[in-house]
């Protein structure tokens, strides 16, 4: 299972990494809020975050995380006792709170309760599924591994099933809010419907597409 934990005490940061590892889980730690905002879409089935840190702080990071995964889990952990973080922190989608100080067998038992969620395969249908650990599509046993951009637009189309995803959209999660052309994008979409050989992505006339799977 791959962890994205936030905590800007360097060394509470590197105590939560060593003993995650030990359970033989692939933890990816940033001090920086900064730097965890801009990783969060690569396919973490768990969220550790931590509230007061450099440049964005966790409640931001935390609404990020629900524009793309709903159910995906996120703890937040926190020195702040105050009602209002803590109330916000949960009405902006955290799954559990742990004040600081804690025993980190404490956050061991909140990620076994709500993260051990085996979800690094989608299934589109039974012969069909994206794997988010090694970035690949399979169809009918037949295996490709995606590129960059083909995996961002594979993540925002599984995050948001049978939803208008909008060129705007897009743009902004797949480019990173850099400019590209329509054509660009159509282009990308080209690649991916031929690589899937079904017709899951469907077109928005003037607006985008949809990924339609039941």
């Amino acid at each position: 299972m791959k962890i994205l934990l936030l905590e800007d005490n360097k060394k509470l940061n590197d105590t939560i990494t060593k003993r995650l590892k030990i359970k033989n889980y692939n933890v990816i730690s940033f001090t920086d809020g900064a730097d965890a905002y801009e990783k969060i879409t690569e396919g973490f089935s768990c969220f550790i975050l931590d509230i007061n840190v450099p440049n964005v702080d966790g409640i931001n990071i935390l609404k990020k995380i629900r524009e793309y995964y709903k159910i995906v889990p996120v703890i937040i952990i926190s020195g702040s006792v105050e009602l209002d973080v803590i109330k916000q922190s949960y009405d902006f989608g955290c799954n559990d709170y742990l004040k600081k100080p804690f025993f980190i067998d404490e956050l061991e038992i909140k990620i076994e309760k709500l993260c051990n969620i085996e979800d690094n395969n989608i299934y589109f249908d039974d012969n069909s599924y994206f794997d988010f650990k090694s970035a690949t599509v399979v169809i009918d046993n037949k295996e490709t591994r995606l590129t960059k951009k083909e995996k961002l637009l594979m993540n925002l189309f599984l995050s948001k099933k049978n939803q208008v995803i909008t060129y705007e959209t897009i743009e902004n999660y797949v480019w990173e809010g850099s400019f590209v052309s329509l054509e660009s994008i159509r282009s990308l979409i080209r690649r991916l419907r031929k690589l899937l050989d079904k017709d899951y992505i469907q077109t928005v006339v003037d607006t985008g597409y949809i990924f339609k799977i039941s």
